[in-house]
């Protein structure tokens, strides 16, 4: 066994003509490697073999490059295609442009390599400041949300564990769910309601795998933004997967990465449907599950995406573990005329005391910090008049 990859090819000349005869055996029109190719080990790969190679890489932002629907998902896997081809640009031209040795000389003009450099370069520059005006308009929007006190929940997980098909049970969205690799690339927010009467946003995200090209994490930061800031973490793990130990492992090195490590988190052991009866152990299963991680381990539930089963349980865990802002009773005055701050209230705090006199409403209300920052041009010091009524 190679103690070593090889500099020139990865594999070493010996293993390349190996290839090279099962390529032949099998009437191959292309090689894919599940590594991480340099440029030229890539180049001399395609010269020996005379066949199109593509690497790890290059294959997951095909996938992606497929299953990108929206205008931020296009610029995201585009940004990442080319900051991976950048350095794969090769070839001298036919004249390099070199000084003579002259005083005043000059050269025969750039070559067509610099000239794709540069327009690659330019291309990039344009896509990072369309993404960040992306990412600027998430962070608008996600600071909107933070203005109610809506608590956001992040659905993460290896991909094809079932997030998207779980989404949809609990929103009763319809975001595709399939059975690919990558089916949800771009993000979707709906609203759920707890056993509690809570309510709180739920958000599918890109699903993680082994060895996530660094591309991919940074072209997807605005994205992967929204799980950083998130107030729980779902983590959706296959539990009929034989690896399932080992994507679980995966996911965790991803949340580590964009800073979610310490997020509270509930694990969802899905798919039970497939599990044999005598199998069908919550808390075995998280065990085994997450045999990689440093206890304690987060609570887990057992459930169904598919068939709804463990459900109800999940939404109670979720009611149990989602951190509830603490609320303190605060005395508003409110011209009577501002119905979208006085439904404010109503539907997000508890009402004490509510009166209408004099063309105002004032209401007092046990409401958390984010409601009464935003109602604080409104906000008296001195409690109103404890009764109800107009």
């Amino acid at each position: 066994m190679r103690g070593a990859a090889d500099a020139a090819t990865l594999l070493g000349r010996g293993k390349v003509d190996e290839l090279l005869a099962l390529a032949k055996a099998f009437d191959a029109n292309l090689i894919i490697i599940d590594f991480d190719l340099s440029p030229t080990q890539q180049r001399n790969l395609e010269k020996l073999l005379d066949l199109k190679v593509i690497d790890r890489t290059q294959l997951i932002l095909d996938i992606f490059a497929s299953r990108a629907r929206t205008r931020e998902g296009r610029l995201q896997v585009e940004l990442a295609q080319l900051n991976y081809l950048l350095p794969r640009l090769s070839g001298h031209g036919v004249a390099m442009s070199r000084l003579g040795g002259g005083i005043g000389t000059r050269g025969p003009g750039e070559t067509k390599l610099e000239t794709d450099r540069r327009r690659v370069h330019r291309r990039i520059k344009k896509i990072e400041q369309e993404i960040e005006k992306v990412r600027a308009g998430r962070t608008l929007h996600r600071q909107q949300r933070q203005a109610v006190p809506l608590a956001t929940i992040a659905l993460v997980g290896y991909t094809n564990a079932g997030k998207s098909t779980l989404f949809n049970r609990l929103t009763s969205a319809s975001v595709l769910a399939d059975r690919k690799m990558f089916a949800t690339l771009d993000p979707t927010v709906r609203s759920i309601q707890l056993p509690s009467k809570r309510r709180a946003l739920l958000s599918d995200t890109v699903g993680f795998i082994r060895n996530l090209p660094t591309t991919l994490v940074h072209a997807f930061r605005a994205t992967l933004e929204e799980v950083a800031e998130a107030a729980l973490i779902l983590h959706v793990v296959d539990a009929s997967s034989e690896t399932a130990a080992e994507q679980a492992e995966q996911v965790m090195k991803v949340l580590g990465d964009i800073g979610a490590a310490t997020t509270p988190q509930v694990l969802v052991l899905n798919k039970s449907d497939r599990l044999p009866a005598t199998e069908a152990d919550a808390d075995a299963l998280a065990r085994n599950v997450l045999r990689h991680s440093a206890p304690p381990l987060p609570p887990a539930v057992l459930i169904s995406g598919l068939t709804g089963a463990g459900v109800p349980d999940l939404l109670g865990c979720i009611d149990r573990v989602l951190p509830a802002e603490p609320l303190e009773v605060a005395h508003f005055r409110i011209p009577a005329g501002n119905g979208a701050e006085i439904s404010l209230l109503h539907e997000y705090c508890r009402v004490v005391a509510l009166q209408y006199h004099d063309g105002v409403c004032d209401i007092e209300a046990a409401v958390p910090a984010a409601i009464r920052e935003r109602l604080l041009p409104w906000l008296l010091d001195e409690p109103v008049e404890k009764s109800v009524g107009k």
